[in-house]
């Protein structure tokens, strides 16, 4: 599936994951309509520029919440891995277990990418907002790890 865009329907999915309580879940994007979320896409837990993003989405949380936001994370990475994820570095919002991938595909969050110079297949950095009705108000593509939670809270309708 190629790029969402802006005014599209987010495309509705289930996942497995973990809450702000460290509790398992299950979140399907469609129980959560009349909520403005925040769903971003991240290659792997516990990597440098993984564990920044995750940390400046922790550190902003309660100026999300105050604008309305849910965080949600999403990455191929276990459930096991997710929890101690959040356990070391106390993230305080949902993160979801996409193991077979095919929700980032979904979104077009996992294709071919370029890493130090080579091309590879993986899961491409991407952030969706999402408003109350379900419909993408934002779709970053290739965002940068450092820096985009700050440039994200600039461009966030209020």
């Amino acid at each position: 599936m190629g790029e969402l865009k802006e005014g599209q329907k987010a495309p509705d999915f289930c996942l497995k994951g973990i809450d702000k309580e460290g509790k398992e879940i299950e979140f399907c994007l469609s129980k959560h309509l009349g909520k403005k979320l925040i769903v971003y896409f991240y290659p792997k837990d516990n990597t440098p520029g993984c564990t920044q993003e995750a940390c400046d989405f922790r550190d902003s949380l309660s100026t999300l919440e105050s604008m309305g936001y849910t965080v949600v994370g999403i990455s191929p990475d276990s459930l096991d891995s997710h929890r101690k994820f959040k356990e070391k570095y106390g993230l305080n919002f949902i993160l979801l277990s996409d193991e077979d991938k095919q929700v980032a595909k979904l979104y077009g969050a996992y294709g071919k990418k370029k890493m130090y110079g080579k091309e590879t297949e993986g899961i491409i950095r991407s952030t969706f907002v999402i408003d109350e009705k379900g419909n993408i108000v934002l779709a970053l593509y290739n965002v940068k790890a450092k820096g985009h939670v700050q440039d994200l809270l600039k461009r966030l309708p209020k």
